[in-house]
């Protein structure tokens, strides 16, 4: 795979999967669809998948000002069904991977170091090893605390988006915040996805400092 351009901002490293200002977000009017929610202009098989819709929004990575504190919700999904750094959008799948025991890193914000637990939850992508200690001296939410593990399996679970009123058409949660649907759940039919999410299986709590001493 080509390694994906790599974009600074301030001196920072922008993630792959931070938006960018001009990837804009058309407004797009929403409808009933059977049992669920569909874009009153849906005509295009990428507005959605496994059935369930997604949000639109531009593709046009490194065109504005970086939205270092956002996620863009294509380059999510596809960093995690596919296993890509967060930040530089490489693969995971590579020499590290090989020599942790066929594992991938992952590395979530927690405040007072919680580890990350069997079967937790995560919208969060993998990350490779060089951009997880470049991110915890950059980044200010992981300066306030983070996690790291090895995790043998991310197993997709569901998505994370606004979830519509089947009788109003109209969000449930007027401030746009994300609520979690899993496949299984009838919730997901009328959620608007914004986020892929998996479940961790096979988790080794790690240090950072001594992953980086051992490589």
């Amino acid at each position: 795979m080509r390694t994906p351009r790599q974009f600074y901002w301030k001196g920072l490293h922008v993630p792959f999967i931070a938006p960018w200002s001009r990837e804009s977000s058309p407004v797009s009017a929403i409808i009933r669809v059977g049992q669920g929610i569909g874009y009153a202009d849906e005509f295009s098989a990428a507005d959605r998948r496994h059935g369930t819709l997604w949000i639109r929004q531009a593709a046009v990575r490194g065109a504005g000002d970086p939205e270092l504190a956002g996620v863009h919700p294509l380059r999510q999904r596809q960093a995690m069904s596919h296993m890509l750094c967060q930040v530089c959008g490489t693969s995971t799948f590579d020499s590290d991977f090989v020599r942790w025991g066929e594992r991938h890193l992952f590395l979530v914000r927690a405040v007072g170091g919680r580890p990350i637990g069997e079967g937790e939850r995560t919208t969060t992508p993998p990350v490779c090893r060089t951009c997880a200690i470049e991110s915890v001296g950059a980044c200010p939410h992981l300066r306030k605390g983070y996690t790291a593990a090895l995790v043998k399996r991310a197993q997709p679970w569901g998505v994370a988006g606004i979830v519509y009123d089947p009788l109003t058409l109209k969000p449930t949660i007027p401030d746009s915040r994300l609520t979690e649907a899993s496949f299984t759940s009838p919730l997901i039919r009328w959620t608007l996805a914004a986020r892929d999410v998996a479940t961790l299986h096979g988790c080794t709590t790690i240090d950072l400092a001594q992953l980086a001493v051992a490589a």
